[in-house]
């Protein structure tokens, strides 16, 4: 029996058991890959003879194809399928994982730039998916792929440089085209899914997205959330080294942000499911967010910085989950949440690829770390104000596609 038949002839349990496998699975792979570079970046650099700042292109990369690809992908989704768009998707983020171990300068790069645009089809066909195949099970479902994210991140950060102590960096990077590899034969089965092809619904005009000022107030979110959490992955430590503290201290700092991050990743898309409006949660996730870079920015006692960091931790594990969650609840469709997803992806992911650099640059000028973090504070000020507009009981559109009002 092939593959194909093997599939068509499988109870629709089982077959709904493998689309909930393959979205843990792609969601497994989104950050991994990206994660496992920052510890081995020493040994790549030693070993390519290449400058720090060539080197760090290796984490920029993927950002700009994310804000790159992002709009492409809702394009991608409805013309070849959301599954075989997830596929073609995951099959790419493996060959780039490939071509970027293979040692050679040129492939270093182009493999990342190819894994890079893998990613970033998952990671705007995902809610979209979610919408399609569990439209009444959106929060479960976000906050369990959320939650994969997060641990596959905080695992990948954890073992690279010791496996590359091991063996080297190359091995280190290539094993988790192992995993992406099992999510792409996950993603193979769907080719031949027919409950749920894509259903071509009349749209708003080309472009209309982006006249919402909803799908605008979910993308200012989903932006500065982004920028807040890369600016902290990319300089907590050293914030944390400028009070006084190891380097040491400082890395264990950022394990804590991401470890404390995945309870309020599962978390808050379900409790977020439950209620027409989240501006509970925004005030929440903000609040938190405040006392943490208020505690950094007070420095002194490593008590009071670890409360700081607990704060951040949290905060931020339930931002991206909750910017993820308003994307399904906000669209009144498949095709609205892939739009949103690339609208929002695209501008966020920008903004994330900018804000470290221009922090760095806030604190060469000045030599000091409070103007970063006060600009940080102002940031998650204007992040509740477009959270609590992209958190109002309605769709990005005032009115659904078959002309009946959303509220």
């Amino acid at each position: 029996m092939n593959i194909k038949n093997y599939f068509l002839n499988m109870p629709s349990s089982k077959k709904r058991w493998l689309i909930i496998s393959g979205i843990i699975l792609a969601a497994l792979n989104l950050r991994a890959s990206i994660a496992s570079v920052g510890p081995v970046i020493t040994f790549i650099r030693n070993e390519m003879g290449i400058s720090n700042g060539t080197a760090g292109m290796l984490t920029t990369l993927p950002l700009i194809a994310f804000a790159a690809i992002s709009p492409l992908a809702p394009k991608l989704g409805l013309k070849m399928g959301h599954s075989r768009a997830m596929f073609f998707g995951m099959l790419l983020l493996t060959i780039g994982i490939v071509i970027r171990s293979t040692g050679i300068l040129i492939n270093l790069f182009l493999g990342t730039a190819l894994l890079g645009v893998g990613i970033a089809f998952c990671n705007v066909l995902l809610p979209g998916i979610v919408k399609e195949y569990f439209p009444d099970k959106t929060g479960l479902m976000t906050g369990g792929y959320t939650l994969s994210m997060g641990l596959s991140a905080g695992i990948a950060s954890g073992v690279s440089y010791p496996i590359a102590t091991f063996s080297n960096w190359k091995f280190s990077l290539s094993i988790w085209a192992v995993l992406s590899f099992i999510a792409v034969l996950c993603w193979l089965f769907q080719l031949f899914n027919k409950d749920h092809s894509v259903k071509f619904v009349k749209q708003p005009s080309k472009g209309m997205i982006y006249k919402s000022p909803i799908a605008w107030k979910v993308t200012l979110f989903m932006g500065i959330q982004s920028l807040l959490f890369f600016c902290m992955v990319a300089w907590l430590p050293e914030i944390i080294t400028s009070l006084g503290y190891s380097k040491s201290v400082g890395g264990w700092m950022l394990s804590l942000v991401q470890i404390l991050g995945l309870p309020t990743m599962f978390l808050i898309p379900i409790i977020a499911d439950r209620f027409k409006d989240q501006r509970g949660i925004v005030l929440f996730i903000g609040i938190i967010d405040l006392i943490g870079f208020s505690l950094l920015l007070a420095g002194g006692n490593i008590f009071f910085i670890t409360i700081g960091i607990i704060c951040f931790g949290a905060g931020q594990g339930a931002a991206i989950s909750l910017s993820l969650t308003l994307i399904t609840l906000r669209t009144a469709n498949v095709q609205e949440a892939s739009n949103l997803s690339g609208m929002a992806q695209s501008i966020g992911y920008l903004m994330a690829a900018i804000g470290p650099f221009l922090m760095g640059i806030i604190f060469d000028l000045y030599h000091s770390w409070t103007i970063p973090l006060t600009i940080c504070l102002i940031l998650t000020c204007l992040m509740v104000m477009a959270g609590l507009g992209a958190s109002q009981n309605q769709y990005i559109f005032s009115k659904k596609l078959d002309g009946t009002t959303v509220n």
